[in-house]
């Protein structure tokens, strides 16, 4: 059975991008913090607790898999976001958002990069809205996902000749628990969100592509712009 691997898995966009790849005939390793809050009784879901920004812990996590499963996608979707003043964040939150942002997706696939070149794979790295735009509440959130999708475009000229396929996902505003350390959330209405089951199709039809096409950079917007804040 093809493999694939997901990061940020236990919840939210992770979470139903391994369930579509699950029913197309995937034996999913889902890589998340923390899994209790999901009950889903898949054998072809392997759950795989991991703090990916311990970078040796995510190292053996990775090597283990490779060394064990035939892996054809892998999905660098774990996600970490804290908007903002600048002047507002600390030291701690910045490192986490490289680390998990840029830093685990880089490791990630530089891990398994030698085996995507073999089964002529696919490397799908969310990233977000915020890498395509000036992010005057979220700079170091914009700063690490437009360093992700760079990171993308250039692995694609880099490896297409291989037959890898690198592709980069850009949502808008997901209804997800993401915005939870935030003061803001999505919108009320279906027109100024979009969902997770919804980005988890865009990848059903990015993976589903005759070979020889490759959609690369796929952005997702609802119709309307629309937040909300959040009062205490």
């Amino acid at each position: 059975m093809r493999a694939a691997i997901v990061t940020g898995a236990s919840s939210g966009i992770g979470f139903e991008i391994s369930k579509v790849l699950i029913k197309l005939g995937y034996k999913v390793y889902g890589i998340g913090k923390d899994f209790s809050k999901i009950n889903f009784n898949e054998q072809s879901f392997i759950e795989m607790n991991c703090d990916i920004t311990k970078t040796s812990i995510l190292c053996e996590k990775i090597k283990y898999i490779r060394d064990k499963e035939d892996v054809y996608i892998v999905v660098n979707n774990a996600g970490a976001g804290y908007f903002g003043p600048h002047e507002e964040l600390n030291p701690n939150k910045i490192h986490e958002m490289v680390s998990v942002n840029l830093e685990a997706p880089m490791i990630i696939t530089q891990l398994m990069l030698r085996n995507l070149k073999k089964n002529s794979g696919f490397i799908i790295n969310i990233s977000s809205i915020e890498a395509k735009k000036s992010s005057t509440y979220g700079c170091v959130y914009g700063a690490t996902k437009a360093g992700l999708t760079d990171f993308s475009n250039s692995l694609f000229d880099e490896t297409r000749k291989y037959g890898v396929k690198v592709i980069t996902i850009h949502p808008d505003m997901t209804k997800t628990n993401f915005y939870r350390n935030s003061n803001f959330k999505e919108g009320e209405s279906a027109e100024s969100h979009i969902t997770a089951e919804e980005v988890a199709n865009v990848v059903k039809s990015i993976v589903t592509q005759r070979e020889g096409l490759v959609i690369t950079d796929v952005t997702i917007r609802p119709q309307k712009h629309f937040i909300r804040k959040k009062f205490k």
